[in-house]
């Protein structure tokens, strides 16, 4: 891959995005839209305000666009990208581009219908040497970022999170009472698995996932005797070697 940064801490680095994006034109997290439209139109409706989050220079807005879903605000923290995305679709009535941190969202309580990821989270775990326990301060910016992700729903609106992350490790994150929202996922692919996570702002948690949060406030934190070595996370692709 022509843009496969050097080490995997490299995609935690908006210079590293600032630069890729000047000359790529076009990348593809976890495939395309075709992918899994068929999930998402079960979850979004053509009228929903959307909130697209790390958009990238994905096709997924655009593609969405053309299948009749028109109020989509777009976030990523690469000017670059914002720049070139925005002159891209300039065409797209609705279709509006800010560069911003998904941790500090700046729009108001209750503006969206529905709020999207696709691999943006992924990205900012890279550097997790294991998918048991997570580090302290990735853990306060994931909790940081779900926080602003939940104040910017409309009540009944939806987190869909799009992911290679297996529910046993991404439920660990998701399943929180805090956040007051349910938690469902979904999954897609052949050979390669993804996961689409679904959660929906004022429902409870199931008992199965209200008892997960339960015990993870409960257990001492621990993970197995084997785990990646950092010169093993440096030097594979991030997408084939992280499982949170």
């Amino acid at each position: 891959m022509e843009y496969l940064p050097d080490k995997n801490s490299s995609y935690k680095d908006v210079a590293y995005w600032d630069d890729r994006y000047k000359t790529e034109q076009h990348y593809d997290w976890l495939g395309s839209f075709s992918n899994f439209q068929h999930l998402l139109e079960k979850i979004l409706k053509k009228e929903d305000s959307i909130l697209i989050l790390g958009c990238g220079n994905s096709s997924l807005s655009g593609d969405m666009y053309s299948a009749g879903y028109h109020a989509i605000t777009n976030i990523d923290y690469s000017s670059v990208c914002i720049s070139t995305m925005s002159a891209r679709y300039s065409s797209c009535p609705g279709m509006t581009w800010h560069q911003m941190d998904v941790s500090q969202l700046s729009f108001a309580d209750a503006s969206f219908d529905v709020i999207l990821e696709k691999a943006t989270l992924d990205a900012i775990m890279v550097e997790e040497k294991s998918p048991w326990e997570v580090s302290p301060e990735t853990s306060s910016f994931i909790h940081q970022a779900l926080s602003e992700i939940s104040r910017c729903l409309k009540p009944g609106g939806r987190f869909v999170s799009i992911t290679f992350a297996q529910p046993f490790f991404r439920k660990r994150l998701y399943a929180r009472s805090v956040y007051n929202w349910s938690v469902r996922h979904d999954s897609y692919g052949e050979g390669f698995e993804y996961f689409v996570y679904v959660m929906t702002k004022g429902e409870e948690l199931s008992p199965e996932d209200a008892a997960l949060e339960q015990k993870l406030l409960e257990e001492p934190k621990s993970q197995p005797a084997s785990s990646p070595t950092p010169q093993d996370e440096e030097n594979n692709d991030f997408l084939c070697n992280i499982n949170l």
